[in-house]
């Protein structure tokens, strides 16, 4: 399915060559000012066109065609599409007989009996992240108070990510990287015990952003090394606040009041101009494959801000339940 949330309700629609994007939003409280240059520096953060990124590059103008009056929300759905003008559609021809390895071409035709949209990925492509950080720019208005610090912390192992970067360009490969968002001013009480926690939404739509492999919340998969005594986070004030932060601002799925802190993991880009060996469907041998075409060496240098948005839109979602 291809919506998410409760009460701030999100339902992405399009495909990466097909003619539009767009995201439809539900939920959104009515007299909240916003107007189309709102969404510009967000857009822009995930554009691509530097070293390690396609050179695919759209215009990425929202068209606003419902919700919004006079610049301000009206409390309808509001609709917000982007036009997709720069593609070149058959530089992806014959994945429908050899399916790119790591990619969603193999499954996709499966799952919807040889009729899935494989241009650009489809549905499964990085372009569908573009609606979700024009939701994530609505959800801020929402909860302005809440303050977002997101960036990469890794790139293919590394603190030098201008090299890493270089390195996997000279072999025609890619590289994937670590992601490191931290909320703040996040009072007690966001989330819900069990299935809506806040690390299981966060998680869910994070899981959402195609190529996000991992995700772990405050000293994550260290506490597997800690004692009780080492791990638990002290308190030190009748606000809450807490020595430590082991705990990632969240105990028991709800916030805590500390700082939310989660990392994630973004695999390397599955098409690669390396040649690699894989099977041809059609021909029922094993052959050469060189994927052509425009992508990105690196897809995390342009992930932290879809990381972002994503997590405002669960937290705008959480303060509308609260």
């Amino acid at each position: 399915m291809n919506t998410f949330g409760n009460k701030f309700k999100i339902t992405i629609s399009g495909s990466s060559h097909g003619k539009t994007v767009g995201v439809d939003i539900d939920g959104c409280p009515a007299g909240i000012a916003i107007t189309e240059n709102d969404f510009s520096a967000d857009i822009l953060k995930r554009k691509s066109g530097k070293v390690g990124t396609t050179q695919r590059i759209e215009s990425d103008v929202p068209q606003i065609s419902s919700g919004i009056s006079d610049g301000k929300t009206t409390g309808n759905t509001i609709s917000i599409s982007f036009e997709n003008k720069n593609i070149r559609s058959k530089d992806y021809d014959k994945f429908n007989d050899i399916p790119r390895p790591g990619h969603a071409d193999l499954t996709g035709k499966i799952k919807y009996k040889g009729q899935s949209d494989q241009r650009g990925g489809g549905q499964s492509s990085g372009r569908m992240t573009l609606p979700i950080v024009a939701a994530g720019v609505i959800a801020k208005k929402i909860i302005p108070d809440v303050k977002f610090s997101t960036c990469l912390i890794e790139v293919g192992g590394s603190k030098d990510f201008d090299k890493a970067v270089e390195d996997a360009i000279k072999e025609n490969d890619s590289v994937g990287g670590i992601i490191e968002c931290r909320i703040s001013n996040i009072p007690i009480g966001f989330g819900e015990p069990f299935f809506d926690s806040v690390e299981s939404m966060l998680s869910h739509i994070m899981f959402s952003i195609p190529g996000i492999k991992g995700i772990e919340f405050g000293a994550g998969f260290e506490v597997a090394k800690m004692k009780g005594s080492e791990c638990n986070d002290v308190f030190i004030d009748t606000k809450g606040t807490t020595a430590t932060n082991n705990a990632g601002g969240i105990n028991g799925g709800i916030s805590n009041g500390n700082e939310i802190v989660f990392r994630v993991v973004v695999k390397p880009t599955s098409s690669i101009g390396k040649t690699q060996r894989t099977f041809n469907f059609k021909t029922k041998e094993m052959t050469d494959l060189v994927i052509e075409g425009r992508h990105d060496t690196c897809f995390a240098l342009r992930t932290p801000i879809i990381v972002e948005n994503a997590a405002a839109i669960v937290l705008a979602d959480l303060f509308l339940r609260k």
